[in-house]
């Protein structure tokens, strides 16, 4: 075989525009053990690719109902933002450690929509998230936003499954 019918064969399989090569990836983090695994798997991956890290965290502001009363959610948001920040900021610091360029982004929502929005919206190449791999009933109930991100990410998204499990 020579090598022309060789590399017709490799570019046949291969298809143009498949090769992987992030500079942006977003890492959504909810302070969990999967979450900081995953970001512990982006801080490799960045490195291997001399890519940058969007490391995201989304404070959920639970429904209040109507029968409790009015309350104004910025006051409650800045509250709930502000040590979320911090703590943010202590996570990588402790295990991005200054390995790889990262910034740290926080917004209120749905976890999933406001993943995928900021996926599209800074236009980044890879979305890294971690599962807790719950199945069954405890799937059922608590839903999955690691498989909610996969459905509506614009870009290709990479499960990393906690290995307690």
């Amino acid at each position: 075989m020579n090598n022309s019918s060789s590399n017709s064969a490799t570019t046949a399989e291969t298809p143009a525009g498949a090769a992987v090569s992030p500079r942006t990836i977003l890492v959504p983090v909810d302070f969990s053990t999967p979450g900081r695994e995953a970001l512990a798997y982006a801080v490799a991956f960045a490195a291997q690719f001399h890519a940058k890290l969007l490391v995201l965290h989304v404070v959920e502001i639970p429904y209040v109902g109507s029968g409790l009363g009015e309350i104004e959610l910025p006051p409650v948001e800045a509250e709930i933002r502000e040590p979320v920040a911090e703590n943010l900021a202590r996570l990588v610091a402790e295990v991005v450690a200054g390995r790889v360029p990262a910034e740290t982004l926080t917004r209120t929502g749905q976890p999933w929509f406001e993943i995928t929005e900021a996926a599209r919206e800074l236009n980044v190449d890879l979305v890294i998230i971690g599962t807790h791999g719950y199945t069954g009933l405890k799937h059922v109930l608590m839903g999955s936003t690691a498989e909610r991100v996969v459905r509506h990410a614009p870009c290709p998204v990479l499960v990393v499954r906690n290995r307690a499990k």
